[in-house]
């Protein structure tokens, strides 16, 4: 038994994949996901065995796609009225947000550099690695804890309490 022609795996099971990627991310994203898809699927098609459930193994890749647009979805920024930063003249935090300063000063070392130097410095996480100690991956968690944290203690209300629970 041979494999059919890539087109006709395009044919035969183009609906059920964008039907995936629709579920999975919208109508607005759906029509990238499934192009990427049979690219990505085009490429590896070679290699696919020949006995291979084709219409699974392309819901796979369908998948990983969504997933992929997925978090790049969660990385863009988000629109906001206004911007909720203003900058220092000095350079220093404290001098204009005294509440910002003492929850990053609140923070474990670890979880305050790899917020500082990803957040405002925009160093990758290797690099962060490198100057702190430990993995890649230690520092993209210490830098997620440390804004998890923020978020919930920061900005503090009129009674000094953390305004996100």
């Amino acid at each position: 038994m041979s494999k059919p022609p890539f087109e006709q795996l395009v044919t035969a099971h183009g609906p059920t994949v964008l039907r995936v990627v629709r579920a999975v991310l919208g109508p607005d994203e759906a029509e990238d996901a499934w192009s990427e898809t049979f690219l990505a699927a085009m490429r590896a098609y070679p290699g696919l065995p020949d006995d291979a459930n084709a219409e699974a193994w392309l819901v796979t890749v369908a998948h990983r796609k969504a997933i992929d647009a997925t978090r790049a979805r969660a990385r863009r920024p988000a629109p906001v009225e206004e911007l909720p930063e203003h900058p220092a003249r000095t350079g220093r935090p404290e001098d204009w947000d005294p509440d910002l300063w003492r929850a990053l000063g609140a923070l474990p070392d670890r979880q305050r550099q790899a917020v500082a130097y990803h957040y405002l410095a925009g160093l990758p996480y290797k690099e962060i690695a490198a100057l702190t100690g430990g993995t890649a991956d230690a520092a993209r968690r210490a830098a997620a804890d440390g804004m998890r944290t923020l978020r919930r203690t920061y900005p503090a209300n009129e009674t000094g309490e953390a305004e996100h629970p």
